[in-house]
């Protein structure tokens, strides 16, 4: 049990060191260009989506509100953490920024870098995600990471839950992966 303890606040240890990766605006200025920088990469992560599952565009048409973090950088030796920076669209336009981290602890080392696109579906989920003062998914909300077979189709039985994601890495989508644990909450930007 000590030993768990010890994994988990280790674990904690590296977030802040992910996020100083990525510095603190400290002006309204820098704040804005955060803004520019973020919206251009959600950008980039949604186009990689549509071309690597191009059923993807129409559940997007269909979703109430898309959260995207376009770059999650994960790490770690035995204990590890992930952290990333994005934003929630509704209507294709930006209504606030988010950060996202998750520590975790087993047999793991190395480092990544993922996009992560999560698709609230009907009006309930994003609502709920909205209104929330920090949000976890698998506890505050299901969330069904969708699966393409090799055909390029969608699983269409995952695409009918309130709240999909989809999980990009450099080998491109990827299925079966959890985002149960992940913690999201709003960036002052």
């Amino acid at each position: 049990m000590h030993r768990r303890l010890f994994m988990l606040s280790s674990s904690l240890v590296l977030i802040p060191a992910l996020q100083a990766c990525t510095g603190t605006p400290a002006t309204p200025a820098d704040a804005a260009a955060k803004r520019r920088e973020i919206d251009a990469a959600v950008d980039g992560a949604l186009t990689r989506l549509y071309s690597t599952a191009s059923a993807s565009r129409s559940l997007a048409n269909d979703a109430r509100g898309i959260l995207v973090f376009p770059r999650i950088l994960a790490g770690g030796f035995i204990v590890g953490a992930e952290y990333g920076e994005g934003a929630l669209r509704v209507n294709n336009a930006p209504v606030g920024y988010y950060r996202t981290t998750t520590a975790s602890f087993g047999l793991l080392a190395g480092a990544q870098s993922k996009a992560l696109i999560m698709m609230f579906m009907n009006e309930d989920s994003l609502r709920a995600f909205q209104q929330s003062k920090g949000w976890t998914a698998g506890v505050d909300g299901s969330v069904a990471v969708i699966g393409v077979g090799a055909n390029g189709q969608l699983d269409t039985n995952t695409a009918q839950a309130p709240i999909i994601a989809f999980v990009l890495t450099n080998a491109g989508l990827m299925a079966n992966l959890s985002v149960e644990g992940t913690k999201i909450g709003k960036l002052d930007i």
